[in-house]
């Protein structure tokens, strides 16, 4: 008997690819995994549902603190991709080595997910599965499905989906972002409702500090009380999304060079990496600052393409991880006006000193102020022996 385990939600797209992977593919057998990355309780509950009323054997994974411990090293990295912090790109490894892991189990033949041949997580999820033995397979892309089709396919087969839609907006949610997207979304020039987010409130005039302490670059605790990385996450989403901080509404650029509109909300996501950020600018000297942006950009890159288990992301960490040594302090952070503002840090390896950097001292340790004066002869030199060849030059032209 072959078997296939196929990436499930119990969404429209999902639910088809059931009879779809028996008739079309001539599987006998058909299992549905969901994993949970920090999803609504909904969800399960749909999913749940839909599976039962398919008849769909269904396993449902709990990979939370996998994925929040991935999410705190991407703080590490200050992983942002086009201005906004890797959720649903993170997200999707993790889902997929889950899956992996009970088609191995369950001696699966094949593999599959529901997405279209545009975006980005067909490419995520099979960076992963096309590493074993098992047949890749995706009913949308390789029989070029449209989402009208496949209503109509559901509404004859009596499938078990609401009307084919689900809703207005493709939601994708995860503990670290929550995305909105489709339907009038899909129009650059259409102002969105404010219905459209749950995270996050209007911004108000109310402000709040907090205090996050960090060690070696990992966040531990607020306010001085320690928490696990899933419950940490889910704090500082509430406290901060109540302050209305972390929406993004941007034009991004896809892997396969579409652009699409797409909205996020990841208040705690925002609060954390503006925290990092903030402690890393005291501790660490210019050069390793410099450097360790394009570090940064490389990982980020690289978490939006799913390939988080690349060699080059190793390497990349080992520089990481040589930095964060010294991150480790506390961070004051002020909530007001939609915005996580670092408003004070403190750190044990500070790189600074309020006695050298004071104008009300004379000297910067043994180095007296005069002694800056040789630098500021030098400093520009080269530019000025540069322009003044431009020039002689130039006069030579108009003499001639």
């Amino acid at each position: 008997m072959t078997r296939v385990a196929l990436a499930f939600s119990g969404g429209l797209d999902t639910t088809v690819c059931v009879p779809l992977l028996e008739e079309e593919y001539g599987y006998d057998d058909v299992i549905g995994v969901t994993v949970d990355v920090g999803q609504p309780a909904a969800e399960f509950d749909e999913a749940e549902e839909t599976a039962d009323a398919l008849g769909l054997e269904h396993y449902v994974v709990d990979a939370r603190e996998e994925f929040a411990q991935l999410c705190l090293e991407s703080v590490r990295a200050n992983a942002t991709y086009q201005g906004y912090p890797l959720g649903t790109a993170l997200a999707r490894p993790v889902i997929a080595e889950a899956i992996l892991e009970v088609a191995e189990e369950q001696d699966c033949t094949g593999i599959a997910h529901g997405c279209t041949g545009k975006g980005n997580d067909q490419l995520r999820f099979e960076a992963v599965w096309r590493s074993s033995d098992l047949e890749v397979i995706a009913p949308v892309r390789e029989l070029g499905l449209t989402r009208e089709w496949e209503q109509e396919y559901a509404a004859e087969r009596d499938l078990p989906v609401e009307g084919g839609s689900g809703g207005d907006w493709s939601i994708d949610t995860n503990i670290w972002s929550r995305s909105v997207e489709g339907d009038a979304l899909e129009d650059p020039n259409y102002v969105p409702p404010t219905e459209i987010y749950e995270w996050t409130d209007n911004p108000s005039d109310e402000t709040e500090e907090i205090e996050i302490t960090f060690e070696n670059g990992y966040p531990v605790a607020v306010d001085g009380e320690e928490y696990e990385p899933v419950a940490l996450i889910e704090y500082l989403n509430e406290l901060a999304g109540s302050y209305g901080v972390g929406r993004t509404d941007m034009m991004e650029d896809r892997m396969l060079g579409l652009k699409v509109r797409e909205n996020y909300e990841h208040p705690g996501a925002t609060t954390l990496l503006n925290a990092h950020e903030a402690l890393e600018g005291l501790v660490l000297t210019q050069e390793e600052r410099q450097f360790k942006q394009q570090i940064d950009q490389q990982w980020s890159q690289k978490g939006y393409e799913g390939l988080i288990d690349a060699p080059l992301v190793g390497a990349l960490e080992g520089f990481i991880d040589e930095t964060q040594q010294r991150v480790t302090g506390t961070v004051t952070i002020r909530f007001e006006g939609g915005q996580a503002r670092p408003v004070a840090r403190d750190s044990t390896f500070a790189a600074y000193s309020a006695e050298h950097a004071s104008f009300d001292t004379e000297t910067v340790g043994k180095i007296k102020q005069e002694d800056a004066t040789g630098v500021a002869k030098y400093h520009g030199f080269q530019r000025r022996l540069a322009n003044e060849a431009i020039a002689a030059n130039a006069a030579d032209e108009d003499d001639e």
